[in-house]
């Protein structure tokens, strides 16, 4: 398991961070004075070719001259002494030195250099230098998303440690990282600290970690939190807590979110519609399904490709194949183009019903509909031919197709008419044909195969195993 990194761990004196840290402010406070008051001089300069030089500047309180000059300098003419002069060569230095370390900080985050970049970072603050915000984001989300979030978090540690002041992204890109890798309680502990005031991407993290691993009543005192902050919720914040509500206490449940997200006088977008079209399909009921589907214009959102492929998908499972044609027809009337999900949702039911023929007319069609077929389109067609022990060349079409070859030849060439047609097979096409070959009473063919495609790692060792078993 990944461990903390202690400060003492980080670099030789670090333990005394603190103590180093203190003095580091004063000098960086000391530094800007003399550059905001000097003013025209070389800083000045410098600040004019770099964004990053003015937002330090900007972080300090403008002082009146009489704070910024020792009572002993002298000016003349309104200009500083070479003695001030001297200060402002060294800090316009300093400063442009902890400009080039943070563009070395962003070069070794860009290069995916992550472990690399946090060593620098350790340094760069043990040096006194103040990390600039976005490299460090950039080295939070890198390590997220290599699922390192205790070492994520360490940079936010010294991040905030060094005088920096983390903006809302950053804590979004750490709370997210901890959400995606299952730690709900780790980011609701990142949540509660957070030194400025979260967002709507904020609150929508926690809501959809909360709501996926089942806990709505806690996502809607979360919400509660949102609206005393003032931090109005979002179409996908309601779309989130709809979804959750249908999985966990029904359509009825996630309806009064839908009335109350209309009240609240935000607008349900084609999502927000689908998640409750899914749930009335989930509970069987698909006569409500198609029914919100047929008033979703009156209720001034359009339904896409996907609503329809929901209720097509009900369609078939609960077996009403002719309502499931005649539900394509008025898609395409209505100008709803179908999708090779569309398609596959068909095939894949014929196939399973042994309509294998009304399958392959289907597929041949997808084409003039500016459908290809992919791998998904054909593994039913493959799988139902095995299952049948038919193969292809029982059916006159593809006999026209593969006229001179043997049954187990022309389902090797099936493969080549994919591939010819652009489909590249998957794992499970090959594994449902050595399934066939071996169903065939060609076992020894189909293990000969199988080796040949585990040793060009086609196939893994796993699936192989379990293909095995079943041979």
């Amino acid at each position: 398991m990944e461990s903390v990194v202690s400060i003492k761990q980080t670099h030789e004196g670090f333990c005394s961070f603190q103590h180093v840290h203190t003095k580091t402010l004063k000098n960086n406070k000391i530094r800007a004075r003399n550059s905001i008051a000097v003013g025209t001089g070389n800083a000045g300069k410098l600040n004019q070719n770099n964004g990053f030089l003015n937002r330090k500047i900007k972080r300090v309180s403008v002082v009146s001259k009489s704070e910024s000059f020792h009572p002993n300098s002298k000016t003349v003419n309104g200009k500083k002494t070479s003695e001030l002069d001297g200060i402002n060569d060294v800090n316009t230095r300093r400063n442009f030195e902890e400009f080039e370390n943070n563009n070395h900080l962003k070069r070794l985050i860009r290069n995916g250099e992550l472990e690399e970049g946090f060593k620098y970072l350790e340094n760069m603050v043990y040096r006194g230098d103040i990390p600039d915000i976005i490299p460090c984001t950039s080295l939070i989300r890198g390590f997220c998303r290599t699922g390192k979030t205790r070492k994520a978090t360490r940079v936010m540690e010294i991040l905030e440690q060094s005088g920096a002041v983390p903006d809302v992204i950053t804590y979004n890109v750490l709370i997210s990282g901890y959400c995606r890798a299952g730690e709900t309680d780790k980011a609701l502990n990142v949540f509660d600290k957070m030194s400025v005031a979260p967002d709507v991407v904020t609150y929508n993290t926690i809501l959809r970690s909360l709501c996926d691993k089942g806990k709505l009543e806690e996502a809607m005192v979360v919400l509660a939190r949102q609206m005393q902050k003032e931090c109005y919720p979002d179409v996908i914040t309601y779309t989130i807590l709809i979804e959750a509500a249908c999985k966990t206490s029904g359509v009825g449940q996630a309806m009064k979110l839908l009335d109350e997200m209309k009240m609240k006088g935000c607008k349900p977008d084609v999502v927000t519609y689908n998640v409750l079209i899914n749930g009335f399909c989930k509970e069987g009921r698909l006569d409500d399904a198609i029914k919100f589907l047929n008033d979703m214009p009156s209720m001034g959102c359009q339904p896409n490709v996907v609503t329809h492929n929901i209720v097509l998908r009900s369609m078939c499972s609960m077996g009403k194949w002719m309502d499931a044609e005649k539900f394509v027809a008025d898609m395409l009337k209505k100008g709803c183009s179908p999708s090779v999900v569309t398609f596959n949702i068909l095939i894949n039911f014929l196939c399973r019903r042994g309509l294998l023929g009304r399958a392959i007319d289907i597929l041949e069609k997808m084409p003039n509909h500016g459908c290809n077929p992919n791998s998904l389109s054909y593994n039913p067609l493959l799988h139902g031919f095995c299952k049948e022990r038919r193969w292809i060349g029982q059916l006159s079409i593809w006999k026209s197709w593969f006229p001179e070859a043997r049954k187990t030849d022309r389902a090797i060439d099936f493969l080549g008419y994919m591939v010819q047609k652009g489909c590249k097979p998957t794992e499970g096409t090959y594994t449902i044909l050595i399934e066939g070959l071996a169903h065939e009473g060609l076992a020894d063919e189909a293990l000969e195969l199988l080796n040949e495609l585990c040793l060009r790692g086609v196939v893994k060792k796993r699936s192989a195993e379990q293909v095995v078993v079943k041979l």
